[in-house]
């Protein structure tokens, strides 16, 4: 007969399973970790938690959950889609979350991490600048803090798998336009010494990367 040992890891049951798991088969309770929003046969999204595996419709356009989805009624309804419905043939651009968030990105199978910060975060996945160019359809890891509207957890840091989709000019002309505008009111009032710091910040790249998928830091 084996004997368990007195103490278990902070987390995790005398069992060496992790207590969230335990908790959602012993007690039926669940906090709920969401895997990244993923499109259904039907074209509408959908989140799996990743320690119950219950899944919930997920809302681009309000940043939520929905309604949890019943799998005998949701096949159902994307029968009834595809016969009735039909879809537009144009597609609103995505919202985004804006973000003023570190993060660490490196390609992948790589050792070196480059520092970046996150501008915003949108069903296509993260805008954010870094001082590393890196070519499109590079596999990447990224880790930062995945909102709450996505994740369904505060604070809680995410390693994510993805794939840089553009480097270069940012798209959203209307913030470039307001960026030089605060830019040109600071001119005037930035003292000569701090020009290097503009400069460098001004070199600094713009990528923007899907995310193929993501695993909670424990």
């Amino acid at each position: 007969m084996m004997n368990l040992p007195s103490g278990a890891p902070s987390g995790f049951a005398s069992n060496g399973m992790p207590q969230k798991i335990m908790d959602v088969l012993m007690l039926g309770r669940c906090s709920h970790e969401f895997s990244w929003p993923r499109r259904g046969a039907d074209g509408d999204y959908y989140q799996v938690c990743l320690l119950c595996a219950a899944e919930y419709k997920y809302d681009w356009t309000t940043m939520r959950r929905v309604e949890r989805v019943e799998h005998a009624k949701h096949d159902a309804l994307i029968r009834r889609t595809h016969t009735r419905e039909k879809r537009p043939s144009w597609t609103p651009r995505a919202r985004r979350l804006k973000l003023d968030a570190a993060l660490r990105y490196r390609v992948n199978s790589t050792s070196t991490w480059y520092e970046g910060a996150i501008e915003n975060l949108s069903q296509t996945g993260l805008l954010f600048r870094g001082p590393q160019a890196l070519p499109v359809n590079a596999l990447i890891e990224m880790i930062f803090e995945m909102p709450e509207e996505i994740s369904g957890q505060k604070n809680r840091n995410v390693v994510c798998q993805g794939r840089v989709i553009r480097f270069g000019e940012v798209a959203d002309q209307d913030r470039d336009h307001e960026r030089e505008k605060e830019n040109r009111k600071e001119d005037h009032e930035r003292p000569a010494a701090n020009q290097e710091e503009q400069e460098a910040e001004a070199s600094e790249g713009l990528l923007a990367a899907s995310i193929v998928d993501y695993k909670f830091i424990r």
